[in-house]
């Protein structure tokens, strides 16, 4: 019951600390790694270039590669133009459940991973515990991808890492990719009356959607003949198309913000050639006819890796004994677990909460999914080390 409550005062404070992407994350950083040394952690907060965004990794327990990883997000989605019934960067208990930005997408397994850093402190651990707090998972796993590289350059490698995003504390052992894309169309500016003058990015930009709707459908051939997810193929979506500034005016710039979830690494590469053949051989050479600095250049905002289910695998062992779960699945959306299992980890998602609330207005997190987890880090702390 202290744990549950401790988690809870946690939590609290967590969802206080507004940590949506496009804003920093530091305080609620700072926070926790106070939090950590105070149990008596070893610490260290890794900034970014700007220095307004950083990671968290700590360590208890003997030094050395093998150790366990439990990892989370600090960042939210924003909540502008969500109706909200609950202030949501206070977190509101009712009905047994916790309310507010973040409770279930990762708040409140870092919650809970934190207040049961001092009874994990009070054992001695047979092997390393380390904890990974990341930013600007939400907008490309920037942060993960930044820590990766730290801890390769440090020669540190852990064995397991427990990824808690919300999967109802079901062992999650494999997800799509999840590659993010901005693409920019230049055209040539005129007016609404003549449009063979110009050149209408929007127009060019349509075009560019329709063969990735083609592309889209094409994927559903390719779908590996065991595939695990659902539904079984590469998807594409669009999720935004904007360009132009008025109805009689040719717009001259228009992006396409579009991203695709692979099933297996040979499909993103169909789809980047695909569309790269059709940007140089069919829309760009009718752009340049009129206008020669026309041009479409695409961005990527993020690849991030899939996580592949493995045969051998220690983490869902683990995790399995320690929720006493005898099945392990796979999720649609994307998570960081990818970037670790590409350090040569095993990994598995598992944490408390839905997805279903998860981005939603009035997100929350029910109480006995917190004590789930708990239980889940108690006896986690029992399996790597006894008490002093």
């Amino acid at each position: 019951m202290r744990a549950l409550e401790d988690s809870k005062a946690l939590l609290r404070d967590l969802v206080a600390f507004p940590t949506i992407s496009e804003d920093s994350n530091r305080a609620l950083i700072d926070h926790l790694a106070g939090r950590l040394e105070a149990a008596g952690a070893r610490v260290e907060v890794l900034a970014d270039a700007s220095g307004g965004k950083a990671n968290l990794f700590a360590t208890l327990g003997p030094e050395g590669d093998g150790g366990i990883v439990l990892s989370g997000h600090s960042d939210v989605v924003p909540v502008a133009g969500q109706d909200w019934t609950v202030e949501p960067f206070a977190l509101t208990e009712r009905d047994g459940r916790l309310y507010g930005r973040g409770t279930c997408d990762m708040k409140g397994f870092i919650a809970a991973a934190v207040a049961m850093a001092p009874v994990f402190a009070a054992r001695k651990l047979t092997r390393p515990l380390h904890f990974a707090f990341t930013h600007d998972e939400e907008v490309g796993c920037l942060g993960a991808r930044a820590l990766a590289a730290a801890l390769a350059a440090k020669g540190l490698r852990p064995a397991v890492a427990i990824i808690g995003e919300p999967t109802s504390m079901r062992i999650i052992e494999g997800h799509k990719g999840c590659y993010e894309y901005s693409t920019h169309f230049t055209g040539r500016a005129g007016h609404a009356s003549a449009p063979d003058r110009g050149v209408n990015a929007v127009e060019y930009a349509v075009r560019y959607v329709a063969r990735l709707l083609e592309l889209g459908e094409a994927l559903k051939a390719r779908a590996p003949a065991a595939s695990p997810f659902d539904p079984p193929w590469t998807t594409v979506s669009t999720g935004v198309l904007t360009g132009g500034n008025a109805r009689n005016v040719i717009a001259a710039e228009a992006r396409v913000d579009w991203e695709m979830r692979p099933v297996q690494p040979g499909d993103a590469d169909f789809i980047k050639a695909a569309l790269r053949r059709h940007c140089d051989e069919t829309l760009l050479p009718a752009m340049r006819r009129v206008a020669p600095e026309a041009g479409i250049v695409t961005e990527v905002v993020g690849e991030v890796e899939g996580l592949v289910p493995a045969s051998d695998n220690e983490a869902r062992r683990i995790v399995a004994e320690l929720t006493g779960a005898n099945d392990a699945g796979t999720v649609p959306f994307g998570t960081e677990a990818g970037i670790f299992q590409s350090l040569g980890m095993s990994v598995v998602v598992c944490g408390p909460g839905s997805i279903e609330q998860a981005h939603k207005p009035d997100e929350y997190l029910a109480l006995d999914q917190l004590a789930e987890c708990l239980a889940m880090l108690e006896r986690l702390a029992d399996r790597i080390g006894g008490r002093e």
